[in-house]
Parts: C-alpha cells; structure tokens; sequence
C-alpha cells in the first residue's frame, strides 16, 4: 500500500476473504497478531491469523500481504500453510485487545476498549496499530446509557501489557456476530480458556447453545463448568435434548442430577429419557422434538410448521402423522409426510392421506449400523423411532448418526486439520 495510506480498523477486517493475485479465495481472516513494545510506541501488525477452507489456521505475515481494499486481502500468493501457533510475545487483537479496560494518560480515566485501527508506514512494508477507539464509562444520572465514545492515539492509553481481570467480550461477539454456530465455536476453540470462558458468558442462553452443540466435548465441560449452575440448566434447556444428554452423560452423576434438578420439568424428563438409552442406539441418537401432526391436519398447517427458523434442515424435511396425544412419547404413529410431498399437494389436503407408512420405523434399540444402514438404504435424512407399543418417541438425524459415526475427537480433529504438518511455533514463511 502506497504511503499515506489511510487507516483501517480492525473489525472491518473480522471475516473479510483472503485471495491470491490469480484471484483464488485462499481463506478468510480470524484474528490479527500484534506485538507489543516497550514504552508508549505503538504494536506492530505482525500478520493475520487466516482461516482455510479445511478450518485450518495459518499466519500470514504482513510482509506478504500486497493489499487490502473493498472488503478483501490480497496476498503474494506465497503462503506457509502450517498451522498457526501463538508466541508468548504476541497478543491476538481481536481475542485479547478488544474489551480490555484501559486507562487515558492524562486523566487516569478508565475506558474500555471497542476497536483499534492499524496502518502501514510510510515508505515501508511495517504496519502497526495507531489508534484506539475507546468507550468511557456510563456517568451522570442517566446510568442506563451508553459512556461517551473517542479515538485516541495509542500513546494516549496505557495498561495494555497488564493482565486482564474480567475482561468484557461485548465487541469480540460483535465483530463475530454473522459467523454460523460451527464457525464461532472455531473462534472460542482458540482462544486461551480464561478468554474462553469470558466470551461464553456474555453469549445468550440460546448461542451459546448451538455453540456449545459445536465444540469438542473437553471445551463443553471446561465452559459449562464455569458457569452458574442455573445459567448451565437454562443453557442444557436451549439445547437439543439429545446434545445435552450427551454433554450430561460426561459429567459426574451429582452435577447431572443437580443440573436436572434445576431444569425446566419438562425438558428434564426429555433428557433423562434420552440418557436412559444405550449412546449408539436409536434411543440414544434420536431427538425427541420432531414434528408431530394429527391425521386431520392439513397440508397449509404441516407447511406452516415446517417454516420455523428454530428447525435444523433434517427436522424440517418431514413431518410425523401420530394420533393424540402430540408430544412424544405420542400416541399410534401413522406415517410420514416428506417434505418434497407438501409442496406437491394443494394446502387444503390432509397430511393422512399423503403419507409415507411403507417404511419400517426404527426401534429404539436399534444399534448405530442399523441406523447407519437405514439411513444409506432408503436416501432418508430423519427417520422415526417407535417402540413396540406403535408410539413415536423421537426422531433421528443423519448429522446425528455421522456425529457418532465418526471418530470421539473428530471435531478437535476439524479444528487442527494436518497438525502433523506443523513444526513448533514457526511463522517464517
């Protein structure tokens, strides 16, 4: 970048798409690493942390970065692909500077901070970090409001180098807030644990759910356990029953029953239910929050049911016909309605007369390649789960069934991609 030129603040960059000079993506950017220096000089921009398309982490120094514009870096295309692992001297700006409180030099003010802008020097290929934009703290009668907000030299602020006490997280989830579930579990599996735990807390209840359902399960207890244990049971609560049965069965029988004590009544059962089922079973893989209609429902109300945005897509690809009652365990299971089926179907038609009943449903014994098998045979996505009585207890999913499928660490696994590849803590390229 030519000199002069103007400054960019960081949370433009969280996400922004990294490509060669062909024009390839090569990833897209996570973090910043910067290196603190003594004194009041300002860090130096080391690189970016980048993220490729296997979710593995690289850094890409700034020296190969020939450009950043219009939303999107381009690199020299010469890239070191082994995984990226933090020094001690290095801080990550976006998992560590944003939401530190710090202080004004001249006042001894305390101000948090919400963002910081880096530039390249003139005449040169170093970048560094030059200004802050800070939030001071609410004051006067009005304490509801938001404190006033300013962008200070980085020589204006000090307390950078100190170490951080309940650090807030409120423009970390910010500049993070388009990521999907999975995507943000990649960014909290790398933070350090006390930063961890800092993020998870300022979460709601129902994103830190589907986070939670994307993390390896060391990272679930580590976070669940920090919690209190009422926010933990309204978390359990958020999640798929048959996630949080998952997470429970890890955790020592006293802390299971007391979290299942604090429970809504309900969502309690749900889960004791799903734990009484051997892991790789049917039972123990199944949801027990499928779609249930009545056989004199119609099409228009299946469809309507269908469109809730609290739905995974494998739930939302059928419906299950059952006689009252509707929650599960329902009464007799009927059939299924595909989803496909609904759209072909005037909206006034009953959801029994388009059912698919040809199929065996799964008992809830059934082993995992049984499943598996099920699942490959018939090109299913959902499949019922019925016990002997004719009643539906549940519905499995084919994430659920590719879940245990897969190794116990493959999400650590997705996480650190090639990490046999890596050597040390090397950032040479």
């Amino acid at each position: 970048m030519a000199a002069g030129a103007p400054r960019i603040f960081v949370s433009h960059l969280a996400g922004v798409a990294v490509f060669d000079p062909n024009g390839d993506l090569v990833g897209r950017v996570r973090d910043l690493v910067a290196m603190l220096r003594v004194g009041r000089r300002p860090p130096r921009l080391l690189g970016l942390v980048v993220e490729l398309s296997t979710r593995r982490r690289i850094f890409l120094p700034m020296t190969r970065v020939t450009g950043i514009e219009s939303g999107q870096v381009i690199t020299t295309g010469v890239l070191n692909v082994r995984r990226f692992e933090q020094r001690p001297t290095e801080r990550l700006v976006f998992g560590e500077l944003l939401d530190r409180r710090v202080r004004l030099v001249d006042t001894d003010e305390e101000v948090t901070v919400l963002d910081v802008s880096v530039q390249q020097l003139p005449a040169r290929r170093e970048w560094e970090i030059g200004r802050v934009f800070v939030r001071r703290a609410r004051s006067g009668t009005f304490r509801r409001t938001r404190g006033e907000t300013l962008t200070v030299d980085w020589s204006a602020v000090t307390g950078f180098s100190l170490e951080e006490h309940g650090q807030g997280a409120e423009s970390l989830l910010a500049t993070f807030e388009q990521l999907r579930a999975a995507d943000l579990a990649n960014v909290l599996h790398h933070l350090s644990p006390k930063r961890r735990g800092e993020v998870a807390a300022a979460l709601d209840d129902d994103r830190l759910a589907d986070v939670l359902e994307e993390l390896p399960e060391d990272d679930q207890i580590e976070i669940l356990g920090k919690l209190k244990e009422e926010r933990a049971a309204d978390v359990l609560e958020a999640m798929d029953p048959d996630d949080a049965a998952d997470l429970l069965a890890e955790l020592p029988e006293e802390d299971v029953e007391r979290l299942l004590t604090l429970m809504r009544p309900d969502d309690a059962a749900d889960v004791r239910r799903l734990m009484a089922y051997e892991e790789r079973t049917a039972g123990g893989l199944m949801t027990t929050e499928p779609i249930v209609l009545r056989p004199d429902a119609t099409v228009a109300e299946a469809l309507a049911r269908v469109r809730s945005s609290d739905l995974s897509p494998a739930l939302a690809a059928q419906v299950y016909v059952c006689r009252p009652p509707d929650e599960t365990p329902t009464g007799k299971y009927l059939g299924t309605a595909h989803f496909q089926r609904l759209l072909r179907d005037p909206p006034y038609t009953l959801v029994s007369s388009i059912l698919d009943d040809d199929l065996q449903p799964l008992a809830p014994d059934a082993a995992l390649p049984v499943v598996a098998g099920f699942f490959a045979t018939y090109d299913m996505v959902a499949a019922p789960v019925v016990d002997e009585s004719g009643s539906l207890l549940g519905a499995v999913t084919v994430d659920d069934v590719l879940d245990h499928m897969l190794p116990e660490d493959w999400r650590e696994t997705e996480f650190h991609l090639h990490e046999d590849e890596a050597v040390g803590g090397s950032h040479d390229a």
